[in-house]
């Protein structure tokens, strides 16, 4: 256990740092000198295969074949169904689920309701599969894969080797590396080399109600009995033991190294580490021991190699603050262990090379890593979210290295209102792919339960953003393609289905949205916030992700403001937070202990405050009418309370997009008309009285799973264009026939 209680770091030996200097010196400037500039592809040698991107066009890959039998199914059903009996639930079809809401003494078992989760969001809930939902983890621990099929099932390693670190690890035989990983891994992407993910998570405020998590038992692995009921709220091992079951199952699809900072404010009881060990054997942990007494004795994880390191960040005279859950204390050491800024704990800066860290050399967040997770407890990290992360950062860097954006001055030129350019011009926004989390009702009342439900289907819902807190962005040429940051928006003048598209003047490129406001969560984390804000302006401060990258960027931009204390216009723009429209629900993360709804948020403190005045003068007109039965029920829930569900963002920000191009694209604007006039959605522009029509739906479905990102390949570069807008990758939507 490493106890670091003091601010400032230590700095290793000045022989290790000259040598550390120089080689991330060498390899830094080679080959990632930026994030806007110096894009390259180019990586030291590898032991893996290196891929390239295969334009697919006409044909339908083996993974692809699923889900043509779905479409199928679809149009079968749909055709073989008398008009009249067409329900409206045809447009979900899918496995029922079942939502446990409170356990039943007298009958010994859990009561629950039934219906379809069609939000497409990751729930710990609901979901028994790890890796994000059923498609993920088939398609990254596929054992059978075609050669020509390789590049879309090793594409999360291809993005991380690409915009992770250039400084690879030692696995030749007999280190650790080989020990833990030299085993060939099942699934045919998997790979020696592999992506070096840290996982810092925050367990401050985790509990078994009002007693510490760590003062009580941890679960039992080698149970004989079947595993007793536990609701959402009594214990946060629960969400601790899932998280963990997520990386280790990470780590084996073969494409993941991953290790594990945990952040607690006083010493924990062994038997806690030795758990925290066991649910990680893919990862390089110990299997438990099979006797009852697996945790009472045995090696301890601090006399053997262990991918969990456990991390006290309080003193004695900081405990008390460390526990408090308003003072941001935590949160604001998890950032200074991860991003490991050059002048921590005497101001002084040490370095100038953000390569470099100065933290403490045993914390293992000092070491060499690839990208960096900084998390709650109760959030749900998935290799889905990992992959939609890396996806969208790639895609965020290709277009900042594409020629046609590289003049700031022609671009604002043509500038048509919703376009956002991104280049090596310092007025370019420096953009980073963030996060939102989501909650599902507490099974814990059930009259909120079924208030919350909505016919067969359950709704996760954010609390901390609104229709008000976003815009939508449409970024040119940010579609990237196998082989790391490849730009698939230049046309190789071949004959390939990509090149003819872009030939023939189509724009590529995808919708965003852009985070227009900071995230608004309920007390006690609202106070957090305030005194530690976010690292990305939009982003969360309970689930966020950085490449090495992107951490060398935000390094060289906290220097900088900390240099220029006076005048910090020459430090360039703070990150920024954005999140890709056609993979939406890869970025709304589950809070797990399912809590968060029907909390009043602080006035002045909630989402859409910038334009508070606006939604007071609106419950203001509410309080006038007076014509509704239980007038001041409704009007709190419309005005004290945020429930936005997941369908609903996904709706609100397509309209947005949809809207911002119609506007433009109107020539002549009829005043007396309602709603678009030159293109729309097809998808959510209609009129529902029955399901919509197969195909709308099928993409949607596919959009909604993260599909879109996960077959990339399919989506982005064949002939199939009838998914192009669920996958937020048509510029322009759809044309109405007048």
């Amino acid at each position: 256990m490493i106890d670091k209680s003091n601010d400032a770091g230590e700095v290793g030996s000045p022989l290790l740092t000259i040598l550390k200097l120089a080689a991330s010196s060498i390899l830094l400037w080679s080959a990632f000198s930026t994030i806007h500039n110096s894009v390259t592809t180019d990586l030291p040698l590898l032991p893996h295969r290196r891929l390239t991107q295969e334009m697919i066009g006409d044909t339908v890959p083996t993974y692809m074949t699923n889900l043509m039998d779905d479409l199928k199914e679809r149009k079968k059903l749909m055709e073989d169904t008398p008009p009249d009996e067409v329900k409206y639930w045809f447009e979900y079809p899918g496995p029922l689920q079942k939502y446990f809401y409170r356990f039943s003494k007298s009958r010994g078992k859990g009561d629950y309701f039934e219906g379809r989760d069609d939000s497409g969001v990751t729930s710990a809930r609901f979901m028994d599969d790890t890796l994000g939902n059923k498609a993920y983890r088939d398609f990254l621990m596929e054992t059978t894969v075609p050669d020509n099929e390789l590049s879309q099932h090793s594409r999360l390693l291809e993005n991380c080797l690409a915009m992770g670190s250039p400084a690879r690890p030692d696995m030749g035989k007999g280190t650790l590396w080989h020990k833990w990983f030299g085993k060939k891994e099942p699934p045919a992407a998997a790979s020696l080399d592999r992506c070096r993910v840290l996982f810092t998570i925050n367990t401050v405020g985790a509990g078994r109600g009002t007693v510490m998590l760590w003062e009580t038992n941890p679960p039992a692995i080698h149970a004989q009995a079947p595993s007793p009921w536990v609701s959402e709220q009594e214990t946060a091992a629960t969400h601790l033991e899932r998280n963990l079951k997520e990386i280790d199952a990470m780590c084996a699809t073969g494409q993941i190294a991953a290790r594990v900072q945990i952040l607690v404010c006083e010493p924990i009881p062994g038997k806690w580490t030795e758990w925290m060990d066991s649910q990680l054997v893919n990862c390089g942990g110990k299997p438990a021991a099979s006797d009852a007494k697996s945790f009472a004795d045995g090696i301890k994880v601090e006399e053997r190699p262990s991918p969990i390191q456990v991390v006290v960040v309080a003193s004695a005279s900081t405990a008390d603050t460390c526990h408090d859950l308003k003072s941001g204390f935590v949160e604001k050491r998890m950032q200074d262990l991860v991003i490991a800024p050059p002048f921590l704990g005497d101001g002084k800066i040490k370095t100038k090379n953000p390569a470099v860290k100065t933290t403490h050399p045993d914390l293992i967040s000092s070491d060499d890593h690839d990208l960096y997770v900084g998390m709650k407890w109760s959030s749900l990290v998935t290799a889905r979210a990992v992959h939609g992360f890396l996806q969208a950062s790639a895609d965020l860097a290709a277009a900042a290295a594409s020629p046609t954006n590289k003049n700031p001055s022609k671009l604002e030129k043509g500038a048509d209102g919703v376009s956002v350019f991104l280049n090596s011009s310092p007025s370019s926004p420096f953009l980073v792919p963030s996060f939102a989390r989501v909650s599902y009702v507490s099974e814990e009342n059930s009259k909120v339960a079924k208030w919350r439900m909505h016919g067969d289907f359950f709704h996760p819902a954010a609390w901390e953003v609104c229709k008000d807190s976003y815009d939508m962005t449409w970024i040119p040429d940010s579609l990237s393609g196998a082989g790391g940051i490849n730009s698939i928006c230049r046309s190789k003048g071949d004959a390939s289905a990509q090149s003819r598209k872009l030939m023939s003047g189509e724009d590529c490129g995808q919708w965003w949205v852009y985070m227009a406001e900071e995230q608004m969560p309920t007390t006690p984390e609202v106070y957090a916030n305030e005194v530690t804000s976010p690292l990305v302006q939009g982003g969360s401060n309970f689930i966020w992700m950085f490449t090495e990258r992107q951490r060398r960027e935000v390094v060289k931009f906290k220097i900088c403001n900390h240099e220029q204390k006076d005048s910090k216009e020459e430090c360039g723009q703070a990150p920024q937070a954005v999140m890709p429209l056609g993979n939406l629900e890869s970025f709304l993360i589950n809070f797990t202990p399912n809590t968060a709804l029907g909390k009043k948020h602080l006035s002045g403190r909630r989402p859409g405050y910038s334009r508070e005045a606006d939604r007071e003068q609106e419950r203001e007109t509410v309080r006038e009418r007076k014509q509704l039965k239980g007038q001041e029920d409704i009007e709190k829930a419309l005005f004290d309370y945020t429930v936005y569900p997941a369908a609903l963002f996904h709706k609100d920000a397509t309209i947005k997009a949809a809207r911002a191009r119609d506007e433009v694209l109107t020539k002549t604007k009829d005043k007396e008309s309602y709603g678009p006039q030159t293109v729309k959605s097809s998808y959510y522009d209609v009129t529902i009285t029955k399901p919509r029509e197969a195909t709308v739906a099928w993409c949607q479905m596919i959009a909604r799973k993260g599909l879109c990102v996960l077959y990339s390949d399919y989506f982005r570069t064949s002939n199939d264009r009838r998914c192009k807008e669920a996958c937020g990758t048509k510029k322009n939507w759809t044309k109405i026939d007048k």
